[in-house]
């Protein structure tokens, strides 16, 4: 087995999960793991710690699940679970979709780590002690990190 394949089969079903909550569709969180490895595995000499290659998966993984929506953002796309009923549900589905944009535009316009660290503890469901593990820093450090983000985005979203 070679290490990619060896990477593959340790982080395939984490990164799935991940792409899962970030675009709650699991054909297209399938698709976008898919795509999410044949990047990793095109970039896989340009891996500098292998120590690391979760939080290098989770990036890439964003990165192609970003350049996913915004190629598909002025798209009416549906998840799994949406069902549209009436008139009511029509306009909040709208709400929702047009706050989920809003809020995805300010991560998306978040500096490094906070948005790494939010999207992992959020999307990622990782506790911030696994994420303090993956940056090589404290606990606390991810705590206030990820607080911080919490706190940035919020301003953003006003």
């Amino acid at each position: 087995m070679t290490d990619f394949e060896k990477i593959y089969t340790e982080n395939s079903d984490f990164i799935f999960k991940y792409l899962l909550k970030l675009c709650n569709n699991v054909s297209l969180a399938e698709e976008l793991t898919q795509e999410t490895f044949f990047r990793a595995y095109m970039n896989f000499n340009n891996l500098r710690d292998k120590n690391k290659v979760s939080v290098w998966l989770c990036q890439i993984a964003k990165n192609t699940y970003f350049a996913w929506y915004n190629e598909h953002k002025n798209q009416n796309v549906l998840s799994d679970d949406d069902e549209i009923k009436d008139e009511f549900d029509i306009e909040k589905f709208f709400e929702k979709k047009e706050i989920t944009e809003k809020a995805f535009a300010c991560l998306h316009e978040l500096e490094e780590p906070y948005k790494e660290v939010f999207m992992l503890s959020v999307f990622g469901q990782l506790s911030l002690t696994d994420i303090s593990k993956l940056f090589g820093k404290s606990e606390s450090w991810a705590r206030v990190t990820f607080y911080r983000a919490k706190q940035k985005l919020s301003e953003r979203m006003r």
